[in-house]
């Protein structure tokens, strides 16, 4: 059976600095779920560089030098990670975002605004249900591809990896890189 998404690489976008478990149950959950589609994960909580770590122990530094008004050692480390996580976007084929409308995410929204702008497909989680959905952001991205549950979200990419017809909305290009003589 055909797979479109096998070795296309996914960035794995959502809160980490004010999540309680720092973004990492999600983001470990759907490369488990999804290991049989062969997706290259990007995950900003295991970036693929020793620049840029996010850690417990970083993040409690971050928080001592903002409490001691250690602003330039905040932004120098802040520059590297965001440059790294940015990047990682770049180079990603795709994203799933998860929202949490109670957590409050800045580089969610750069991430987001970034990937839309490439015109990459962007496939979003929201905690709360769809309804829920940011009004500026059902402004940016189509409707159809924000879903309520993992399980909805799950399917949707199973289609575009499986089904004969799977983008009505033309947001998926798939490209074939084989050399030729």
């Amino acid at each position: 059976m055909m797979n479109r998404l096998k070795g296309n690489r996914c960035y794995l976008c959502g809160p980490m600095d004010k999540a309680r478990d720092n973004g990492e149950t999600w983001r470990q959950q759907i490369k488990l779920d999804l290991a049989d589609l062969g997706i290259i994960w990007l995950d900003p909580t295991h970036k693929p560089t020793s620049m840029a770590v996010e850690s417990v122990e970083s993040r409690r530094r971050l928080a001592d030098a903002k409490q001691a008004g250690d602003f330039d050692y905040v932004c120098e480390q802040m520059r590297v990670i965001r440059s790294v996580d940015l990047r990682l976007v770049d180079v990603s084929d795709f994203l799933v975002v998860h929202i949490d409308t109670t957590t409050f995410s800045f580089g969610t929204i750069e991430e987001i605004s970034g990937a839309n702008r490439q015109k990459k497909p962007i496939i979003v989680h929201v905690e709360q249900g769809k309804a829920e959905t940011p009004n500026w952001l059902l402004g940016m991205l189509p409707h159809s591809m924000i879903f309520s549950t993992w399980a909805e979200l799950y399917g949707y990419l199973r289609t575009i990896a499986h089904e004969p017809i799977y983008d009505r909305l033309r947001r998926w290009q798939f490209f074939s890189f084989q050399e030729t003589t």
